[in-house]
């Protein structure tokens, strides 16, 4: 694929649609593994099932494509116009992405079975320095003092967790499925690390302009895919025999059940959303921030709604995570004022120049 300039938004509008984007991310990365843990302990068992919904609601992207739609209709000539701008080799590119989404939504689902909220979302913390690596090699980010600092305060605040996680451990836990959860929980991070950058990537080298419209169809195409991967490992499994069943046994019961099912989906979609929105409007490393710099929120909304222990660390690790999270964008204000002040500085160079001349 051929490199071509994102059709970035101007200033006001990419911070309008980076801050939409954040709050959708936000929602998204703690309430989904909280809706989803919430399942497995009333009696839900089917990792399939759970997987899928993490990509099961792509059919809500429609709505906003639509709006989308309607909204060019009116301020451009309707031969210009189009429901669907994609064109083969991006969708192809998504769809390769989405079937590997797939294959991460079931390896976190499996980790989210089997470890406690706080365990899981510690080894998923480990993305961040997963991202920071791929994003080094795929797309050549750039990372300064501020960065690096952020990177290693939120990899410290996300490793004092670990101090005791044992005391978290499930008692009827066997070893063997806490070894296999952990594994796979470790798997999905290591995985989803590699699929931040490779978006940004599949952005910068697409045969076409990127606007966010397309990152839309771009979402839609990747959970699509994804949701396919996870409905071939229902069918294998058998689960949509098992869900009605298991639905009238559900501790909460039946109407719950559906209730949790339907509202992790559409959870679910708008953390994909605002994960490849962030992209769009920044890069994948603040996306890899962004949901690492969730982590102790999660942390504690756990503890609140599931009763789980509140432990020093986890204050600790709140702390450390706010001041990764401030230090980034410390950064990021000081660069951009760079940016602004470079040309005011060339200017002056320019005029002496042809003063001399």
């Amino acid at each position: 694929m051929e490199a071509v300039k994102e059709a970035k938004p101007d200033t006001t509008e990419r911070k309008v649609l980076l801050v939409i984007n954040c709050f959708l991310l936000s929602v998204g990365n703690c309430g989904g593994p909280l809706l989803m843990r919430l399942y497995f302990i009333h009696g839900g068992k089917r990792v399939w099932f759970s997987s899928w919904l993490e990509t099961g609601g792509w059919p809500i992207i429609l709505f906003p494509i639509a709006c989308a739609y309607m909204y060019r209709s009116r301020t451009q000539p309707t031969s210009e116009n189009k429901l669907f701008f994609m064109k083969p080799p991006l969708f192809i590119a998504a769809a390769v992405i989405g079937t590997m989404t797939g294959l991460d939504d079931y390896l976190y689902a499996y980790g989210i079975a089997r470890l406690p909220v706080s365990t899981a979302s510690l080894i998923i913390a480990s993305h961040l320095a997963f991202t920071s690596a791929f994003a080094f090699l795929l797309v050549k980010q750039k990372f300064t003092s501020y960065s690096i600092n952020a990177v290693f305060l939120l990899t410290i605040g996300a490793g004092s967790l670990a101090l005791h996680t044992s005391s978290d451990r499930p008692a009827n836990e066997s070893n063997r499925d806490y070894v296999l959860g952990f594994l796979t929980t470790l798997a999905a991070a290591a995985l989803y690390g590699f699929i931040l950058p490779l978006v940004e990537l599949t952005y910068k080298k697409a045969n076409q302009e990127i606007s966010y419209a397309l990152v839309m169809e771009i979402q839609m195409v990747m959970c699509l895919f994804a949701t396919g991967f996870c409905t071939v490992g229902m069918l294998v499994n058998n689960d949509f025999k098992v869900i009605p069943r298991e639905a009238r046994e559900f501790e909460l019961g039946e109407t719950k059940y559906y209730v949790v099912a339907i509202g992790s989906a559409i959870i679910w979609q708008g953390f994909f959303l605002g994960v490849i929105g962030v992209i769009f409007c920044a890069s994948s490393l603040l996306s890899g921030i962004v949901i690492a710099v969730l982590l102790p929120v999660t942390e504690i909304l756990a503890v609140i709604l599931y009763k789980e222990n509140f432990q020093a660390e986890k204050g600790v690790a709140l702390a450390l995570s706010l001041w990764g999270f401030v230090s980034y964008f410390y950064g990021e204000i000081k660069q951009t004022k760079k940016k602004k002040r470079a040309p005011e500085t060339e200017m002056p160079s320019v005029s002496n120049r042809l003063e001399s001349v």
